[in-house]
C-alpha cells in the first residue's frame, strides 16, 4: 500500500517542488527592479492624504449658481457640440472597451466547432483495411474550453491596470468639461468686459461733444480762443479711435466664444453680455485647500499611477510558471451516419504547466520598462499635486487682492468724478480752461474703465478659483484632501508581487 502510495503521490511531489523552485528563482531574478520616483509628501504641503475616488462622483454644475441664463446656455451647447469633449469621449469609451476585454480575459474561454472532411486513405499507409484504399467522409462536433488559472495574480493584475485607465479616462472627461465650461464662462465674461468698456466710452464720446458744443458757443461769445476750439476738437478722434479698437476685440472675443461652442464665426453676432447680469457668489471665510481632492486632473494622474503600478504586478507574474486548463467534449467519427451515436463521444481533460527558463532577459527588461511607466506616472502625479496646489493659492491671493482693489477703486472713481464736475463747473463760470476739464475728464474715464476691468476681474478670478478647486467654492459631502494612493489598494500588490 505504501509503495503504491508513493507511485501515485511521487510525480506530483516532483511537479510541486519545481514548481516551488521556479517560484524561487523567479523573486530572486526580479527582486532587485523597485521603483524609484515615490509619493509626494502632501503634509509639506499643509494638506492631508486620501485615497483615489471615481471623478464622475463629484461633477458639478458650478455656472448654474450665477443664475445667467445666456451663460448656461453657451456652456451647455459647448459640452454638447465641442470637439475636444468629443475627443475625450471616444478615448474614454475605448478605455471602457480595453475594461471589458480585461474582464473577459479572466473568465473561461468556451467554443463549439464543427468539421466534416472527405479523405482517400492510402492503401500502402498506416491505416489497415477496410480504410486502406478506400474513401471516407469524417466527421467532428464539439465544444472546446480553456481557463489559465491566476494563480499569480496576472490577470487580476492586467483587469485592475484596466480598470485604472478607465477610471483615469473618466475622469479626464471630467477634467475637460471643467476646463471647457471655465473657458466659455471667461471668454463671456471678457465679452461683457469688452462691450461695458465700449459703453463707458461712447459716453465719454458723447459727454466731449456736449463740451465741444459748449466750447463753440464760448468761442461765438468771445469767452475763449480758437485754441480752446482746437483741444476740444482734439479730444473726439482718440474717444471715435478707442471705440473701433473695442468694436475690433468685441467681433474677435464672439468668434472665440463661437468656436469654444462649436459654431460658426458669425453665429454670436449679436450676443449681448451684461456684467450686472452675472451674479458673483459669496466667497466663503475659508476655503481650505483640501478641496483639491476632487480636481479631475489629481484623480486621472493618480488612476494613472495605480493602473501603472498593476501593470508592473503583472510583469512580474511572468516570471513565475502558467498553469492552463484544456478541455474539449463532442463526437468524431469516420463516416457521417455514426457521428452522433453515444459510441462516438470524445472528452479530453489536459493540464499544462509553463515554467520560464530563459529568454534572453526579455521578461526582465519588461518589468524594468513597466517599472520606469510607474516611476513616469507617479512623477506625474506630484507635478500635478504641486500645479494644483499652487494654483488654488494664487487664486486665492487674487479672489482677496481684487476685491481690495475695487475698494480702492470705487474711492478713487467717487474723487475723479467729484473733480470733474468741479472742473466743469468752473468751466462754465469763466473761472477754469478747457484743459482743465478734458484732463479731468480724462481721470474719469480712466476710473471708469479700471470699474469694469475690475468688475470683471472679481468674476474672473471666482471662476478660476473655482476651477483651480475642482468644480465647487463649498466643501465636498466627504472628508476631502489631496489624494494618494490608499493603503488597501497600492499600486504593484497583487499575489505575484506578495509573492517576489
Amino acid at each position: 500500500m505504501s509503495d503504491h502510495s508513493s507511485r501515485c503521490h511521487g510525480p506530483w511531489l516532483w511537479r510541486l517542488s519545481a514548481l516551488a523552485l521556479t517560484a524561487l528563482a523567479a523573486c530572486s531574478t526580479q527582486q532587485d527592479v523597485q521603483p524609484s520616483v515615490h509619493a509626494l509628501d502632501t503634509n509639506k504641503l499643509g494638506v492631508q492624504a486620501a485615497a483615489a475616488t471615481d471623478a464622475s462622483e463629484q461633477a458639478t454644475i458650478w455656472w448654474e449658481a450665477y443664475g445667467d441664463a445666456q451663460l448656461n446656455a453657451l456652456i451647455k451647447q459647448a459640452l454638447g457640440d465641442n470637439p475636444s469633449i468629443l475627443v475625450t469621449q471616444t478615448r474614454l469609451q475605448r478605455a471602457v472597451a480595453a475594461e471589458t476585454y480585461a474582464r473577459g480575459n479572466d473568465l473561461p474561454q468556451i467554443q463549439a466547432s464543427g468539421e466534416v472532411d472527405r479523405q482517400r486513405f492510402s492503401t500502402h499507409g498506416m491505416y489497415p483495411p477496410p480504410l486502406a484504399g478506400s474513401q471516407w467522409t469524417s466527421g467532428t462536433l464539439q465544444l472546446e474550453g480553456s481557463w489559465e488559472l491566476d494563480l499569480f495574480g496576472k490577470r487580476r493584475a492586467e483587469l485592475e491596470s484596466a480598470v485604472g485607465q478607465s477610471r483615469a479616462a473618466r475622469a479626464d472627461l471630467q477634467a475637460a468639461r471643467l476646463l471647457l465650461s471655465s473657458q466659455v464662462a471667461r471668454t463671456y465674461l471678457q465679452l461683457g468686459r469688452l462691450q461695458a468698456q465700449r459703453e463707458v466710452s461712447v459716453r465719454t464720446l458723447a459727454q466731449r461733444e456736449e463740451m465741444l458744443s459748449l466750447i463753440k458757443q464760448r468761442v461765438q461769445a468771445g469767452l475763449d480762443t480758437n485754441v480752446e476750439l482746437k483741444q476740444g476738437e482734439g479730444a473726439l478722434p482718440d474717444v471715435r479711435l478707442q471705440i473701433e479698437a473695442l468694436d475690433e476685440q468685441i467681433t474677435l472675443t464672439r468668434h472665440a466664444l463661437a468656436a469654444l461652442t462649436g459654431q460658426a464665426p458669425g453665429a454670436l453676432d449679436q450676443l449681448q453680455v451684461k456684467l450686472e447680469a452675472v451674479q458673483p457668489q459669496p466667497m466663503p471665510d475659508r476655503i481650505p485647500v483640501d478641496l483639491l481632492a476632487r480636481r479631475a486632473d489629481v484623480m486621472a494622474s493618480l488612476w494613472r499611477v495605480e493602473a501603472s503600478g498593476q501593470q508592473v504586478s503583472a510583469a512580474r507574474a511572468l516570471f513565475y510558471p502558467d498553469v492552463d486548463l484544456v478541455s474539449y467534449a463532442g463526437y468524431n467519427a469516420i463516416g457521417l451516419e455514426q457521428l452522433l451515436k453515444a459510441s462516438s463521444l470524445q472528452w479530453g481533460l489536459m493540464p499544462a504547466i509553463h515554467l520560464p527558463l530563459f529568454d534572453g532577459d526579455r521578461r526582465r527588461a519588461n518589468l524594468q520598462g513597466k517599472v520606469a511607466e510607474q516611476d513616469a506616472a507617479q512623477a506625474s502625479y506630484n507635478q500635478t499635486v504641486l500645479q494644483a496646489v499652487q494654483e488654488a493659492a494664487d487664486q486665492i491671493a487674487s479672489t482677496q487682492s481684487v476685491t481690495r482693489q475695487r475698494q480702492e477703486q470705487q474711492a478713487a472713481q467717487q474723487s475723479a468724478e467729484a473733480a470733474y464736475q468741479l472742473a466743469r463747473e468752473r468751466y462754465q463760470a469763466g473761472l477754469g480752461g478747457c484743459l482743465n476739464v478734458l484732463s479731468a475728464e480724462s481721470a474719469v474715464l480712466a476710473q471708469r474703465r479700471n470699474a469694469v476691468d475690475l468688475q470683471a476681474r472679481a468674476l474672473d478670478t471666482q471662476f478660476n478659483l473655482i476651477r483651480a478647486l475642482g468644480g465647487s467654492l463649498q466643501s465636498p459631502s466627504f472628508s476631502a484632501a489631496i489624494a494618494s494612493p490608499s493603503q488597501d489598494h497600492k499600486p504593484g500588490t497583487t499575489q505575484a508581487g506578495d509573492r517576489s
